[in-house]
């Protein structure tokens, strides 16, 4: 197993990523963490990680 690539922290469980760089990245795909502190992005393994203090989001 590889490390991720770049750890981002976040304020939401609700992220996007798209690999940066234009168009030398990937399609735009929409994590949703859950429960969870933290994902991975699947194509990129870019790592997102809710900050300390950060509360999980209700609603839709």
């Amino acid at each position: 197993m590889t490390s991720p690539v770049e750890i981002i922290e976040v304020q939401r469980t609700k992220v996007a990523c798209d690999g940066g760089d234009g168009a030398l990245g990937h399609p735009r795909v929409f994590l949703n963490m859950g429960d969870k502190r933290e994902i991975d992005c699947p194509y990129c393994g870019r790592r997102f990680v809710l900050k300390a203090g950060a509360a999980a989001e209700a609603g839709h």
